[in-house]
C-alpha cells in the first residue's frame, strides 16, 4: 500500500518533470521563431541581423544614433564606448546619470564576464564624485581600490579607444569591515533586537510558521522590556519560555508550541557554532559611518564575510539591515542630483534563495522607498532571473554581461532577459547577449528624464585603481589603523535578557520555599516570598521589568527596531 510520503514525493517527482518538460519546450519554440524568422529574411534577400550588426548597414551612423541617447545635462557615470560590427565607435560613449541612480540598477553576467571590474569602475567614480559606496567583496578581489593600479601599454591603448585619454593610476579611500570578530576588517555587528526577526529568519532558514512563532517571541521579549543584544540572550528568552517557569508566559503569547520553539532554539545553537555570535552584539554599527567623505572623496565600505563563511546568507542580509536602518534614519529628499549613498549587492541571489514572503515583501518595499532617501542599490548577480520580478522591474540600469546558454533553463532565461530589453534594430539580442567578450555589455539606463536609453554593445572602461587582491596583511594593517578600529575593535556584553532571567532563576532558587504557617508571630518576621523579594538580584530584575512599559520596543520594515 502506498503511504502518504510516497504519494507526495511521487507527485513532487511528476510536478518537476512536468516543469521541466515546459521549460524545454518553451525554449525549442522560442529557437523554432528565431529560425523562421532568419529564414524569412534570407528569402526577402535582407539578410539575418548579426550580433552587433547594424541593420541600416552604416555602422557609425548607429553608434552616433545610440551615443545620443546617452548626452546628459548633469554629470554621469563613463562606462564605455559603444560598438557596432565588432568595432569601438570613435566618440560614441555609454553614460549613467548620477541623479538617476537612485533609481537602482543591475550588473548581470556570466562568472568570468568582467562583472567584478565593472563594479569597481563604478564605485571608483561614485568616490571620486563624492558619494559613499558600501560594497559587498565575497571573494577578497576588490581591496584594491585602496591601491593605485598598473599602467600598461595595453591599458593606455583601450583607455583611449574608450575616451578616456586622462587614465592615471589612483587608489581610492576605502574601510575594509567584517562580520563579526573573526575577520580582518574592522569587525561590525548587529543587536538581535536591532535586526529582527524577519531578517533574523532568513539567516537562521526558518519557514514560515518558525518565523511568525519567532515573531511572537521577539514581541514577548520587547513587551517586558528584555534587550536581545546577542545570540545567549534570545536563547535565554526561548529556554526560558519552553522551561516549567515560563510555561504561563509561552501560553499566553498564543499560537506557540513549545516544538517550534526548540527547533529555533535549536538554529540558534547551530548558528553560534558557526562563529554567528561573534556577529550579533555591540557595539552596534551605527549605519551614519557608512556615510563619510574624506577629501572630498566618497569613503567606500568594503564589507567581507569574516568568520561567517558557512553562512553566506548573512552576508547580504546585514547588507539589508543596513539598507533599513537607513531608511528610518535618513531624511526625505526626492530626487537628488547624485546619490547620498550607494549599495552594491554582490551575489545578490544569496539574498532572495530561500525567502520567505514576508522577507521579499520586505525587500520589495525597501527598494522601492529607499530612493527618495536619496540611497541607491545595485544588484550583482549571474542571471538576472536571480531577482524577483517585483525587485527588478524597479532596476533602472541595466549593465548585461555575457550569458551562458547551455540548458534549456539558461535558454529560457535568455529568452526572459532579452524580453526585458527596449526593442533594437541594431542588434540582435539574442545573440550579442551569448556573444559578448570579456570587458563588454549590453547597456541601457534611465536617462535624466526618466526614459531608458538605446541598447548600447558597451566596452567598458577599465578601473583605476589596482585590478586584484592586496592581501590580508595589508587589509589588516589599514584595519588597525582606521579611526573605526577604536570605535568597534571591542566587544561590550552589557546587562541584558540573559543577565536579568539568569538573576531571576537564582533568586527563585535562592530560598526554598518555608512551609505555610497559619499565624505571623510578630511583625518582624518575613514569609519565604517576602524574603526573596528582599534579595537585591530580584530587585535588579523588578527594577527593569518595572520600567518596560516605558521601553517597549517598537519596530519597523523587516521588523527592525524602529529608532
Amino acid at each position: 500500500m502506498t503511504t502518504p510520503q510516497e504519494k507526495a514525493a511521487a507527485a513532487r517527482r511528476a510536478a518537476e518533470a512536468a516543469a521541466k518538460a515546459a521549460a524545454e519546450a518553451e525554449a525549442a519554440a522560442d529557437a523554432a521563431e528565431r529560425e523562421a524568422a532568419e529564414e524569412a529574411a534570407r528569402a526577402s534577400g535582407q539578410g539575418a541581423a548579426k550580433p552587433g550588426k547594424s541593420a541600416g548597414g552604416d555602422a557609425a551612423a548607429a553608434g552616433e544614433k545610440i551615443a545620443a541617447g546617452y548626452v546628459f545635462e548633469g554629470p554621469a557615470l563613463e562606462l564605455g564606448g559603444v560598438m557596432v560590427d565588432g568595432a569601438v565607435i570613435p566618440g560614441a560613449l555609454t553614460r549613467i546619470p548620477l541623479r538617476t541612480l537612485n533609481r537602482h540598477g543591475l550588473v548581470a553576467g556570466a562568472t568570468g564576464t568582467g562583472k567584478t571590474k565593472t563594479l569597481q569602475g563604478i564605485a571608483e567614480q561614485l568616490s571620486s564624485a563624492g558619494v559613499p559606496v558600501v560594497m559587498a567583496d565575497m571573494k577578497g578581489d576588490l581591496s584594491g581600490l585602496a591601491q593605485p593600479g598598473e599602467r600598461s601599454d595595453k591599458l593606455i591603448a583601450r583607455s583611449a579607444e574608450l575616451g578616456d585619454t586622462g587614465w592615471a593610476p589612483a587608489g581610492f579611500p576605502v574601510e575594509f569591515v567584517s562580520l563579526g570578530t573573526g575577520g580582518i576588517g574592522v569587525p561590525v555587528r548587529a543587536t538581535i533586537t536591532s535586526f529582527g526577526p524577519v531578517l533574523l529568519s532568513k539567516v537562521l532558514g526558518l519557514n514560515a510558521t518558525q518565523e511568525s512563532t519567532l515573531g511572537l517571541i521577539f514581541h514577548w521579549a520587547d513587551e517586558h522590556g528584555l534587550a536581545l543584544l546577542d545570540l545567549k540572550d534570545l536563547r535565554a528568552v526561548i529556554t526560558h519560555l519552553t522551561s516549567p517557569d515560563g510555561k504561563a508566559d509561552l501560553a499566553g503569547i498564543g499560537g506557540v508550541s513549545a516544538a517550534t520553539a526548540g527547533v529555533i532554539l535549536r538554529a540558534l545553537v547551530n548558528l553560534e557554532a558557526e562563529g554567528g555570535d561573534t556577529f550579533f552584539g555591540e557595539p552596534e554599527l551605527d549605519s551614519a559611518d557608512l556615510l563619510r567623505v574624506r577629501g572630498g572623496q566618497g569613503v567606500i565600505t568594503l564589507v567581507e564575510l569574516g568568520a561567517q563563511a558557512a553562512r553566506p546568507a548573512l552576508f547580504s542580509t546585514f547588507l539589508m539591515w543596513v539598507l533599513a536602518e537607513l531608511f528610518q534614519t535618513l531624511p526625505e529628499i526626492g530626487d537628488p542630483d547624485k546619490p547620498k549613498l550607494v549599495f552594491i549587492f554582490d551575489e545578490a541571489h544569496l539574498l532572495f534563495a530561500g525567502a520567505s514572503k514576508a522577507f521579499l515583501d520586505q525587500v520589495v518595499q525597501t527598494v522601492k522607498l529607499i530612493r527618495s532617501k536619496g540611497v541607491g542599490v545595485i544588484f550583482s548577480t549571474q542571471m538576472p532571473t536571480d531577482i524577483p520580478n517585483p525587485v527588478l522591474s524597479q532596476l533602472g540600469a541595466r549593465i548585461q554581461h555575457a550569458l551562458r546558454a547551455f540548458t534549456p533553463e539558461d535558454q529560457q532565461a535568455l529568452t526572459k532577459t532579452v524580453k526585458t530589453y527596449p526593442k533594437t534594430e541594431t542588434y540582435d539580442l539574442a545573440q550579442a547577449l551569448t556573444s559578448l567578450g570579456i570587458g563588454e555589455a549590453i547597456v541601457t539606463v534611465l536617462s535624466e528624464t526618466g526614459a531608458p536609453t538605446p541598447v548600447a554593445w558597451t566596452r567598458l572602461r577599465a578601473p583605476r585603481s589596482f585590478m586584484g587582491a592586496i592581501g590580508d596583511d595589508a587589509v589588516h594593517a589599514r584595519a588597525e589603523r582606521s579611526p573605526l578600529f577604536a570605535k568597534y575593535g571591542a566587544t561590550v556584553d552589557r546587562e541584558s535578557a540573559y543577565e536579568i532571567l539568569a538573576a531571576k532563576v537564582q533568586a527563585s532558587q535562592a530560598e526554598p520555599e518555608a512551609p505555610p504557617q497559619p499565624k505571623r508571630s510578630g511583625p518582624d518576621d518575613k514569609t519565604a516570598a517576602e524574603r526573596i523579594m528582599d534579595n537585591p538580584a530580584v530587585k535588579n530584575f523588578l527594577r527593569s521589568a518595572a520600567t518596560a512599559a516605558g521601553r517597549e520596543i517598537s519596530r519597523s520594515i523587516f521588523g527592525t527596531r524602529k529608532r
